[in-house]
């Protein structure tokens, strides 16, 4: 999982890649002479390496925009800002001496998003696969991310980075040996999942659950169904859908879905046999006649 390979720096998107999508203008104030890309990416400006692309988004309590001049200083070779603030935050005159470049857009937050949508399309043999759900998500996550790792070279987002920031930041990390990707989504608003979805393109997606966490949000638990379910929006027919059997909504999460429904627990795997309780030392599973520990206790 995640296995070591030489650090080395290297060009993940190219400014000309940026440029062509809708929406995007590169503003260069390198003289030609930077590099024609950006090698790393972050949305914190004390923790810039050099020749990052600083994305400048829009915070509740400060605005990213403010850190960008001290991006640069910290050797960030180009920024994404909102075109609206150039102007204000004086973004040109800091570029210009720095020998920056700016990635200018109407909003940030999709830009980055957009940004690692292209960036993950340039590995279509990876195989790609989501988790979400009202809990359980980050543990799913690492119990796939070390069942594929015995056989695969598996990337998956470290910690919770599953939010509308957080896992376009992970996606940056893929690399062409990465043969699989596990990759967690979370939800704090209506229409999260469906633009995570768009950057990952998911060939299989798992549900763990539904529950009422980030119903304040959502306003209701029906809501909340239809937002989890937007984790399936991408298929075009091929990909795979993992519903939990015992989940009372069940038939709305699979109802519409583009792609073969798996309900999943032990009455739906036909090749799951016993599963022995060991209480606080997990459990003994047996699959293909092959017995297994696992550590984990609970159902």
């Amino acid at each position: 999982m995640n296995r070591a390979v030489p650090e080395k720096t290297e060009i993940l998107l190219r400014y000309g890649d940026l440029a062509a999508l809708p929406g995007f203008r590169v503003l260069r104030f390198d003289g030609g002479g930077a590099a024609e890309g950006f090698s790393s990416v972050s949305i914190d400006s004390r923790t810039v390496r050099p020749g990052a692309l600083f994305a400048a988004l829009a915070g509740s309590e400060a605005d990213g925009h403010a850190f960008v001049a001290g991006a640069f200083l910290r050797g960030a070779a180009a920024a994404l800002v909102d075109e609206t603030k150039i102007a204000r935050y004086d973004l040109e005159n800091a570029a210009r001496k720095s020998g920056a470049v700016l990635v200018a857009l109407g909003d940030t937050l999709w830009g980055l998003q957009e940004a690692a949508r292209v960036y993950l399309a340039r590995f279509p043999r990876l195989l790609k696969i989501a988790v979400t759900g009202s809990s359980g998500k980050t543990t799913v996550k690492e119990i796939a991310a070390a069942m594929i790792g015995a056989e695969k070279n598996v990337f998956f987002n470290e910690g919770n980075l599953n939010s509308e920031t957080g896992l376009p930041l992970s996606v940056f990390g893929v690399r062409s040996f990465h043969e699989a990707g596990v990759f967690e989504m979370g939800m704090n608003r209506r229409g999260e999942i469906a633009a995570l979805a768009r950057v990952l393109e998911p060939h299989i997606a798992l549900i763990t659950n539904i529950g009422p966490a980030h119903i304040g949000y959502i306003g209701s638990i029906a809501a909340i169904v239809e937002e989890k379910k937007a984790v399936f929006s991408r298929f075009t027919g091929t990909e795979t859908a993992l519903v939990p059997e015992d989940e009372p909504y069940r038939e709305d999460l699979a109802r519409g879905v583009r792609g073969n429904v798996v309900y999943y627990g032990p009455r739906s795997l036909e090749d799951l046999g016993d599963v022995f309780d060991r209480g606080l030392d997990g459990a003994e599973i047996t699959w293909e006649g092959v017995s297994a520990p696992f550590s984990l206790p609970g159902k």
